[in-house]
């Protein structure tokens, strides 16, 4: 699958360590619309600049655009790359409105093209492994999850002085223009998504309560995008999900699912290689987690009753890749969708599921809402086939 890049800036050096492994991936070119950030890109990576978008889309020998532009432009540049006929693999969100969503979805189907959104991180170790626990029913049927994506308040760590290997700036003032839920809401939502079907009602709180950030040696940045969410969501399956999105609270990935046997816990979605974590009830476990002194002496409890045990992947990844906070293949998804293409088979990330959790996130950040019944669905979805799971764990990303 010969395709092309289209945006060179932050996110786009992610995706470049893991791509050059997927050898049914070739790269024929790459552009920005700032000419100077994709010849750095370029010269850095050692790929062929496309003069402009025009060109790339004008290439009769891509037939795959990865659009790895902003938030705000991924609407107007997958419109276009699907108008000339290409297949389309976007970074999320699919747009920024729901309408714009739709006709993506609409004019792909249309033009009978293969189109989804990142994160692929469905795809990859721990989620697939926490997916296979949950058709196990390791611990019974779920009926309840807490997940956290509390991101810490991001401006201290200054990131006004990020920037990427290849030498391009992080874009901090529209990462809290964009608002964290919809830069980071659909890692979680694709997972209970894929786990228990459409949402069915949506209850909602957003405000903003830090709208004045100090940034060392420059001007304040002023947030009006929600800094900080709270969601509770109701599944076709009746499982019952509170979400909590910001950048306030410390830093907290940790998601765990109650289910009426035990409870399963995963503690960072930027991990492929993340363990799971099962815990089974057990009257001795209530009994010791009640007491004062088990919170203050944690080894009394441990003793009186062990704590979780780790479920096995696929494949056993060593301890430094496992404790990673960062650690995605941000490639596989497009490598998944090329393969899907050629083998002329649905994707593992179709376009109604994307769509599907683009409304989510946007009814979340664009709360509050005392009750939002969702417009969209989607087909339920099957986990990866353990030959294609073990073809991507073989890969040294």
């Amino acid at each position: 699958m010969r395709i092309g890049i289209v945006g060179c800036g932050f996110t786009a050096d992610h995706y470049m360590p893991s791509l050059k492994h997927y050898k049914n991936l070739e790269l024929v070119a790459a552009t920005d619309r700032d000419s100077a950030r994709a010849a750095a890109f370029c010269q850095h990576f050692g790929a062929p600049q496309a003069a402009d978008v025009n060109a790339l889309l004008a290439d009769p020998s891509i037939e795959m655009i990865v659009n790895l532009t902003s938030s705000f432009s991924h609407y107007e540049v997958s419109r276009a790359a699907l108008e000339a006929g290409k297949h389309v693999y976007s970074e999320k969100p699919v747009a920024t409105k729901l309408e714009e969503a739709q006709e993506l979805v609409d004019l792909a189907h249309a033009k009978g093209l293969y189109y989804t959104a990142a994160p692929c991180s469905l795809l990859g170790d721990t989620a697939q492994t926490l997916w296979r626990a949950l058709r196990n029913r390791e611990v019974g049927d779920i009926k309840l999850v807490y997940a956290e994506l509390d991101d810490g308040p991001l401006h201290l760590s200054q990131p006004q002085t990020w920037s990427s290997p290849s030498g391009a700036p992080y874009d901090y003032q529209e990462e809290f223009a964009a608002g964290v839920t919809m830069e980071h809401a659909s890692y979680y939502l694709t997972w209970f998504a894929a786990f228990f079907g459409p949402v069915r009602s949506i209850q909602s709180f957003a405000a903003t309560v830090w709208p004045e950030r100090p940034l060392d040696g420059l001007p304040p940045l002023k947030i009006s995008t929600p800094d900080i969410t709270v969601a509770i969501l109701t599944y076709a399956s009746g499982t019952i999900v509170r979400l909590t999105c910001g950048l306030v609270a410390p830093y907290n990935h940790v998601m765990r699912l109650v289910g009426d046997q035990g409870v399963l816990r995963v503690d960072e979605c930027w991990n492929y290689n993340a363990p799971v974590y099962r815990d089974n009830y057990s009257i001795t476990r209530f009994k010791a987690e009640r007491y004062p002194i088990t919170k203050t002496l944690p080894p009394i409890a441990h003793y009186l009753a062990p704590g979780p045990r780790t479920i096995a992947t696929r494949e056993k990844r060593s301890w430094i890749k496992r404790t990673h906070r960062y650690r995605t293949d941000f490639s596989r998804g497009i490598a998944d969708l090329a393969s899907a293409i050629v083998d002329n088979k649905r994707q593992s990330l179709p376009p109604d599921f994307c769509l599907h959790v683009t409304e989510i996130l946007l009814a979340i950040q664009n709360g509050p809402h005392p009750l939002y019944t969702p417009k969209t669905t989607f087909a339920p979805l099957e986990p990866l086939d353990e030959t294609r799971l073990r073809e991507y764990q073989a890969l040294d990303w």
